[in-house]
């Protein structure tokens, strides 16, 4: 009976919360949210961290300059040095991967989606190896700060 409930529960979890990486090691999580609201509290979720938010690109809007339209899509640029740092003092070439983005977007049904690149898909990227407490403490702490901003308000 036991195995049952951990089961239902599972399956409630994953119905409301869908996660997927690609093979591109992108993470995706729909979210409850507009992309303005997820992006806001993605925001508000990090800076309460200390991590520095860099940039906020809404690429809508940017769209909306040159007559062009497009559904809402907006991308949040933060990042910690203590986490980055010692991933660009293994390999330089991840700064191009650093700061971390978090990219909000609106799909053609309507549904709102919260992606960031996978840090283990990262370090793969750049063939970083020494670095694994770093990338666990970035991946638990992606993962915690998405689903803060995904899921629906307690």
């Amino acid at each position: 009976m036991t195995k049952f409930f951990a089961a239902a529960i599972i399956s409630m979890i994953l119905a409301v919360q869908p996660v997927w990486a690609d093979h591109g090691r992108l993470i995706t999580k729909k979210s409850a949210h507009s992309v303005k609201v997820t992006i806001d509290r993605l925001e508000n979720i990090i800076t309460k961290k200390g991590i520095r938010v860099f940039a906020r690109v809404d690429h809508k809007k940017n769209a909306k300059t040159v007559n062009l339209d497009m559904r809402p899509t907006t991308v949040l640029i933060f990042g910690n040095p203590k986490m980055g740092t010692p991933l660009m003092n293994s390999k330089q070439a991840i700064g191009i991967d650093l700061p971390m983005k978090a990219l909000a977007w609106e799909d053609a049904d309507g549904i709102v989606w919260l992606t960031y690149n996978e840090p283990a898909g990262m370090a793969d990227r750049h063939h970083i190896s020494d670095r694994a407490e770093v990338i666990k403490k970035m991946t638990g702490a992606l993962d915690k700060f998405t689903t803060g901003a995904t899921s629906p308000s307690p």
